[in-house]
């Protein structure tokens, strides 16, 4: 898509009245006075968590904000890789794809040889490495991700939008009450028009606070910020300009001679760009403000790092300055470390309000985003009663550790950035590096550790390509039912439901001894079963554990009339058949998910994967009780 051509206009681009591209946003009248969940923030990941709770319509859900409206435009750009397949839970990946900018290759520049006031091309990279992820990074104005949250949250089952105009000024926890009762008590101060200056107190049972980097919520519970003093002073501005630098559409990376480092990122649209440019080191304890930069500061700078190449911008959509400042909370809960066995978390912080990252590593708004994916499904399980509370306790535990591991790979990348004049710059070392740590930017890399939602490695070698820990790693099948080509990880939607993937052995799967239908028999009849287990009265079989199978023939060799009854469940209403749980290979293209996921194709085996996307167990296909003993250790019985 092309737009922005003659000037920069917020919204929907498709939309061709620009004056209709902003509607009105955000719910009427006061907050409601008691609710499950109250969200403070509608960055990305309050809103992404919002989304998610929404999806229940048993949940009650508030999501306030200070702004006087949404965001429409400037902030974050970058979107990961595993990021877009987030999306894809939520539904939007294509709308995103289509609209934003696709990164497919990375430019690094140097100073010239023998013309060090010049600068040259020194490298050209592939930005994401083959296989990676059916999903592209790409870059979209945060403020059209925000868009997309919004629409989810007005369709969904609970029709939540956000209160904006709300500050808030208190949050106090009552230490005796109960796991069901509302405990924690907020005062809402409101912002907007004729009601300045007016209280509201909402009571919730659990409260998150995704309101940035001076996060009220926060400094409620008594959690700070820990790390480095921010030392270097960066510009950023998105910008329409004519030059003639011939890698303004690719990302690209220079580092000067003299005049330090330059980061530039081509936008949505085909015009627009957005530059990041290495300012000044600050002194112990400055900041950036006392520097009265201005953009004209910003525009000189980027010029003189240009060299040769002209620069003349146009218009400018947005621009601020920052320091960078890596920092971390000891934990992202309201309970101490001291009393974690004795006490439930009532209050959480996701996003700028426990970890700070630099822009360009383009880790703060995915990480947000991916906190509360994590806490979002575990929130809505305690709440209906499909896990015990003590499961919450694993959201600081998984995410602060994944927060730690981010921060530390982005002060390295910041500091080789953030080259001195003249002295510290090494273009061989950031291409290396860059390619290096390519898992990291594209959001690859987490991995939760063995605990109570993710199993040893025991089993791991029944199927190489699925690492416990790791996200479920997509890859194409047919499906059985009607041969389309689909991909096996975009089953896995943000519904709160976890999915055991069976993966068949070699044997004939129609056979009495076939272990896939043994594994089918149990979990289908079987009084142990965790799909029975764990299912509501009166929801249909799949509502809390949802199976799928995939068989090693293809498509066009297996008899779906012969599949056990499982996989052919009755749902809904009129007890209809569901026949989009079996796939095979797709053998067409020479894409065979046994082959590239290291599938044991003599043994077989069966994947969980929970609500967020993660593999928490792989198993042998006839570990029917370590598969139960799993989901008893945080699940509470169907009535």
């Amino acid at each position: 898509m092309q737009f922005h051509l003659n000037g920069f206009h917020p919204g929907d681009p498709e939309i061709a009245d620009i004056a209709a591209r902003i509607q009105p946003s955000g719910a009427g009248g006061s907050v409601p006075h008691q609710v499950d969940v109250l969200i403070v923030g509608c960055g990305p990941a309050g809103l992404n968590l919002a989304a998610q709770l929404a999806a229940f319509a048993d949940i009650k859900t508030c999501i306030v904000e200070q702004k006087p409206d949404r965001l429409l435009l400037g902030q974050a750009d970058g979107i990961a890789c595993r990021t877009m397949e987030m999306f894809h839970a939520h539904g939007f990946a294509e709308r995103v794809a289509k609209e934003a900018c696709w990164i497919n290759e990375t430019t690094f520049w140097k100073p010239a040889e023998g013309k060090p006031e010049n600068i040259a091309r020194s490298g050209r990279v592939q930005d994401v490495e083959d296989g990676l992820s059916e999903f592209p990074h790409v870059v979209l104005n945060q403020a059209r991700v925000h868009d997309f949250f919004l629409d989810v949250m007005r369709h969904s089952p609970a029709k939540l939008a956000p209160f904006y105009s709300r500050r808030m000024d208190d949050l106090r926890i009552d230490p005796a009450a109960s796991p069901g009762d509302h405990a924690v008590t907020v005062r809402l101060e409101r912002l907007d028009g004729e009601h300045q200056g007016e209280v509201e107190t909402i009571r919730a049972r659990y409260v998150v606070g995704c309101d940035g980097a001076r996060s009220a919520v926060r400094k409620a519970i008594g959690r700070e910020l820990h790390g480095d003093s921010a030392n270097h002073a960066w510009g950023v501005m998105d910008v329409l300009a004519v030059t003639d630098f011939p890698d303004i559409r690719y990302k690209t990376l220079i580092q000067s001679a003299r005049d330090g480092s330059m980061l530039i990122i081509p936008r949505e649209g085909g015009y627009l760009v957005r530059i990041y440019v290495e300012l000044a080191k600050l002194e112990v304890g400055e900041r950036v403000a006392g520097r009265n930069i201005v953009v004209d500061d910003v525009i000189a700078k980027a010029r003189r790092i240009l060299h040769p190449y002209a620069l003349d911008v146009k218009e400018i959509a947005w621009w601020s300055v920052y320091e960078i400042g890596q920092r971390l909370c000891d934990g992202f809960d309201d309970v101490p470390e001291a009393e974690i066995a004795t006490r439930l978390p009532r209050v959480f912080i996701a996003g700028d309000a426990c970890h700070t990252h630099s822009p360009k590593a383009g880790q703060g708004m995915n990480v947000s985003m991916q906190d509360t994916f994590n806490l979002g499904w575990k929130l809505a399980a305690v709440l209906r009663k499909r896990c015990a509370p003590h499961l919450l306790h694993s959201y600081s535990a998984e995410r602060q550790a994944i927060a730690k591991e981010l921060i530390d790979f982005d002060r390295e990348w910041a500091s080789i950035l953030a080259s001195a004049k003249g002295e510290g710059a090494d273009p061989a070392r950031t291409q290396d590096y860059f390619i290096r740590h390519g898992r990291y930017t594209a959001g690859t890399a987490t991995h939760y550790r063995p605990a109570l939602l993710t199993g040893g490695a025991s089993h791991q070698h029944l199927a190489a390509g699925f690492v416990v820990g790791k996200r479920f790693h997509s890859a194409p099948v047919i499906r059985l039912s009607d041969a389309k080509p689909v991909h096996l990880g975009h089953v896995v939607k943000a519904d709160g439901r976890f999915r055991i993937f069976a993966f068949a052995d070699a044997g004939d799967p129609v056979a009495p001894v076939s272990a896939i239908r043994a594994l089918c028999e149990f979990l289908g009849r079987s009084g142990e079963s965790p799909v029975r287990k764990y299912a509501r009265s009166g929801d249909d079989i799949d509502s809390t554990i949802d199976v799928r199978a995939v068989f090693q023939q293809g498509h066009r060799d297996l008899a779906i009339e012969a599949m056990p009854e499982l996989l052919l469940p009755r749902k809904g209403r009129y007890a209809l058949i569901d026949y989009e749980k079996i796939y095979c290979p797709d053998l067409k293209s020479g894409q065979d998910i046994f082959a590239m996921r290291g599938i044991d194709r003599k043994q077989g085996c069966m994947i969980v994967v929970r609500p967020d996307q993660y593999v928490a167990q792989v198993l042998p296909l006839d570990a029917h009780a370590e598969l139960a003993a799993y989901f008893d250790g945080f699940m509470l019985r169907g009535n």
